[in-house]
């Protein structure tokens, strides 16, 4: 099985987590579905591998994550950090975001999304 395959254990996990979304991943969810660079397309609830991305758009290979209050232990750090440069093994760059960034500051977190999109299609 090649690195970036999918298989059906982590799409099903992916198909659970779009169905139960939380408040904050649904807000920048209907914000994302209105940001237009270039054509970009986000999708939820990716599967990439054996992980799972918040939301991905695949044409710019742009990731970007939410980060609740369970990712500031050391564990949590230690396995985003890994999984991000995996991530980028595959070609993604990744963006992340603390939850009070999103319901605190939408637009700016939006405006940082457009910024990397137009960085990325600039090449």
């Amino acid at each position: 099985m090649s690195p970036t395959r999918v298989n059906s254990r982590t799409r099903g996990r992916a198909h659970v987590l779009r169905r139960n979304s939380t408040i904050t991943e649904r807000r920048l969810w209907s914000a994302l579905k209105l940001v237009h660079v270039s054509g970009s397309h986000f999708r939820r609830q990716v599967p990439i591998g054996v992980f799972v991305a918040d939301f991905a758009c695949h044409k710019t290979k742009l990731i970007v994550e939410l980060d609740g209050g369970q990712h500031t232990d050391d564990d949590a750090v230690r396995y985003d950090e890994a999984r991000t440069v995996w991530l980028a093994t595959q070609g993604y760059r990744v963006l992340r975001f603390q939850n009070p960034d999103v319901i605190h500051n939408l637009d700016g977190v939006i405006d940082a999304i457009r910024e990397t999109l137009w960085e990325l299609e600039a090449g």
